[in-house]
């Protein structure tokens, strides 16, 4: 059973990870995030439009540290692949928002608060589109330099940063969490051990499935995080679980923690393949992923292409960091192993 889900490419699009902080509850306040409210900033929910039209929704951390006049570095964050603001893409927001920077968590198109009908879709070109839009809304606000602009992608998202900084130039700086390259896991399964036959079934299932939802007006959902847990779950299946499906890291409006995604999405994923030219990013990149991660070969695997690859020619500033005996989920919420510290560092380098 679980040889299936760990090979299944639609696995992939319907689950994300978690890890060891303790989450909060909603208070008496309204505040709704899975993890504690920092005292050291403040947070205002925002909401822009991308270049298809679609409302997205974020929360933007402001430090309590600001004064009236200055112009602040600027970060945006989104992530992991199916997860909302209020859990890791916020945390990281709120942290790094803590350390001095304005910092923007949003919602993909058609999940969380944002909007976009059918809902739970994903597509590499809307979701890159998606960091693009994020970063249009921070160069207009008036207390953010719009030459010091970065972002952060966490799982699935740290794909779409890397396409996203190939693309668009007004990016100084771009840090990977643990990050998936989803069109390769989509189109070749996990560690790229589906074969052709397998692919071409695949895709004679998500094509029937179209008509299945033509049929009906409705679009089939896939996934969440397996629940119940069976016994025989691979690791890192219990490390989402553990996070998504349980008060840590459940969240009403993440598609982990619920009904999942589109089952068509996958079709996007595996026809387009994502950082393609990532050789072409003059920014700076900070690859971060842990020893022991299922998902650790995208982030390496990616960084070699980016530096020693055919035709590779910014290198200087692009930077992978393994961090010892840590899993995929540690980089979600486990505060004493995700690198802030480096994290800051690297983009006071690069953001000045």
């Amino acid at each position: 059973m679980f040889k299936k889900l760990v090979t299944s490419l639609l696995a992939v699009l319907l689950i994300s990870g978690g890890s060891v902080m303790a989450a909060s509850k909603k208070d008496s306040k309204g505040w709704d995030k899975v993890f504690p409210k920092s005292e050291k900033v403040d947070v205002k929910k925002v909401s822009f439009k991308n270049r298809f039209g679609i409302e997205l929704v974020g929360d933007l951390y402001t430090p309590k540290t600001y004064k009236k006049g200055e112009k602040l570095a600027a970060i945006a964050v989104s992530g992991p692949f199916g997860a909302v603001k209020e859990q890791s893409s916020g945390l990281y927001a709120q942290i790094m928002a803590e350390r001095g920077f304005i910092t923007l968590a949003f919602d993909p198109s058609y999940t969380g608060e944002s909007k976009g009908e059918p809902r739970y879709v994903a597509s590499p070109d809307i979701n890159t589109e998606d960091f693009q839009a994020a970063v249009d809304f921070l160069s207009v606000q008036d207390n953010i330099d719009p030459d010091k602009i970065g972002i952060i992608g966490i799982c699935g998202w740290g794909g779409h940063a890397l396409n996203t900084a190939s693309i668009d130039t007004r990016i100084k700086a771009t840090v990977t969490s643990t990050m998936y390259n989803m069109s390769r896991v989509n189109h070749k399964g996990y560690f790229d051990q589906m074969t052709e036959d397998e692919l071409y079934a695949l895709k004679q299932e998500l094509n029937a499935q179209r008509i299945k939802d033509f049929k009906s007006g409705k679009y089939e959902l896939v996934g969440g995080v397996v629940d119940p847990l069976p016994a025989d779950a691979p690791q890192f299946v219990k490390d989402y679980y553990a996070y998504y499906k349980t008060p840590r890291g459940y969240h009403k409006r993440s598609l982990n923690s619920n009904t999942g995604w589109n089952k068509t999405s996958a079709l996007s994923f595996i026809n387009t393949p994502e950082l393609t030219f990532t050789k072409e990013i003059r920014s700076a990149v900070l690859m971060i992923h842990g020893e022991k991660a299922h998902s650790c070969y995208f982030s390496k695997d990616a960084y070699i292409d980016m530096v020693q690859g055919e035709g590779s020619k910014y290198k200087d500033n692009k930077e992978i960091m393994i961090i010892p005996g840590a899993s995929h989920v540690d980089l979600y919420d486990n505060v004493d192993v995700i690198p802030f510290d480096k994290i800051e560092q690297f983009f006071k380098t690069y953001l000045k």
